[in-house]
C-alpha cells in the first residue's frame, strides 16, 4: 500500500511538470534566447571601439593648442622650418652639434654669474645688449657642445628683434621643433631656462633703456660718452673700449635712484702705462674718472695694457 501510494503521488507529480503549456513555454526560452542576449551584447562593444584612436593620441597636446609659428621672430620661424623639414631625432642633434661648433665664444669678462642660466646640466652663459635701434642682441657660450647647439638657435632665431617679440615667444615652441626624442629631460629643462633668461634680460633691457639708462651695452648714453672723452683725452690710447653693462645690475644699491649709467667695463691700451704697476694704472683711470664716481658712476671694471703687452 505504501509503495502504490508512494507510486501514484510520483506518478501525479511527474503529470504535473510536464503538462502541454510548460512544454510549449520550453521552445521560446532554448532558441530565441540565445539569440536575443548574443544581439544585445554585440551593440555594446560596437559602441566601445570609436573612442580608442582618440583616447591614443591624447597624450600629444592638439596642434590648435600650441602657439602659431607666424607668431615668432622671422628667423625664429625658418629654423622651426628647418628641424620640422628633418623628422629623424638623429639627423636634429646633428643639427644642433654643428650649431654649436659654429657659435662665437663669449668673451670671459661676460661669464659672470649675472649671466649663467641655473638648472642647466651644462654651465651656459647669456649675455643681451640693445643694438641702436633698440633691438635686442645676444651672445652665449657652454662647456658643451650641445647645450651651445641650444643656446645658438635661441640666439640666432632671437638677435636682431625688438624686445615685444621676444617676450611673446611661449615655451611650446620647443614642442615645434620637435626636440623632445632628442634631449633628455634635464636638457629640456634647461633649454627652457635658457628661453627664460633671455626673456627676463630683454625686459630689464627695455625697462632700464625706457628709465633713460642708455641702450645697456649698445650706443653709450651720456654718462659713457663723457668716459670714452676724459680716456681719450688724457691716454691717447691705441685700443679703448667702453660698455655700459647697468642692465646686469638693475636694482642693485648703486642703480636705485641714480640715472641707469652705474656699473661700466673699460678697456685701455695705452703708452701712458709703460713702467706702471697694475694698481697705479687703475688708479689713473680712477682718477681722471673720479667726477663721474663722485656724480653716481657706481664700478667699473678696468683692463689696462701697454702695446706691447697686447702684441707679445
Amino acid at each position: 500500500m505504501a509503495t502504490n501510494s508512494i507510486s501514484s503521488s510520483s506518478f501525479r507529480l511527474f503529470t504535473t511538470r510536464i503538462p502541454l503549456s510548460l512544454h510549449n513555454f520550453k521552445t521560446p526560452t532554448l532558441h530565441p534566447t540565445p539569440s536575443k542576449s548574443f544581439l544585445f551584447f554585440k551593440p555594446i562593444t560596437f559602441q566601445r571601439l570609436p573612442p580608442t584612436p582618440s583616447s591614443s593620441s591624447s597624450p600629444s597636446p592638439p596642434p590648435s593648442s600650441l602657439q602659431p609659428i607666424e607668431d615668432l621672430p622671422p628667423k625664429l620661424q625658418e629654423i622651426v622650418h628647418l628641424f620640422q623639414s628633418v623628422p629623424e631625432p638623429k639627423a636634429k642633434y646633428e643639427q644642433l652639434l654643428f650649431y654649436g661648433k659654429n657659435l662665437k665664444p663669449l668673451d670671459t669678462r661676460f661669464k659672470t654669474n649675472d649671466n649663467k642660466v641655473q638648472g642647466c646640466v651644462s654651465q651656459v652663459w647669456v649675455r643681451a645688449y640693445l643694438d641702436p635701434n633698440r633691438n635686442v642682441v645676444y651672445e652665449a657660450d657652454s662647456d658643451s657642445v650641445l647645450t651651445k647647439g641650444l643656446a645658438a638657435l635661441l640666439v640666432q632665431g632671437f638677435s636682431g628683434r625688438p624686445v615685444n617679440e621676444i617676450i611673446r615667444v611661449t615655451p611650446d615652441f620647443v614642442t615645434l621643433l620637435g626636440l623632445q626624442q632628442s634631449l633628455t629631460p634635464s636638457r629640456n629643462n634647461g633649454f627652457l631656462n635658457m628661453l627664460k633668461l633671455m626673456q627676463r634680460k630683454a625686459l630689464m633691457l627695455y625697462v632700464e633703456a625706457e628709465k633713460g639708462g642708455g641702450d645697456s651695452g649698445g650706443e653709450l648714453g651720456g654718462r659713457g660718452k663723457r668716459i670714452r672723452e676724459k680716456l681719450e683725452r688724457e691716454l691717447e690710447p691705441v685700443e679703448l673700449e667702453v660698455e655700459d653693462v647697468s642692465y646686469q645690475h638693475a636694482g642693485h644699491a648703486g642703480v636705485r635712484g641714480g640715472d641707469g649709467e652705474t656699473h661700466f667695463n673699460v678697456r685701455v691700451v695705452s703708452r701712458e702705462f709703460e713702467g706702471k704697476s697694475l694698481v697705479k694704472r687703475h688708479r689713473l683711470i680712477y682718477g681722471l674718472l673720479q667726477e663721474e664716481l663722485d656724480a653716481g658712476l657706481h664700478a667699473l671694471s678696468i683692463v689696462a695694457k701697454t702695446p706691447a703687452e697686447v702684441e707679445g
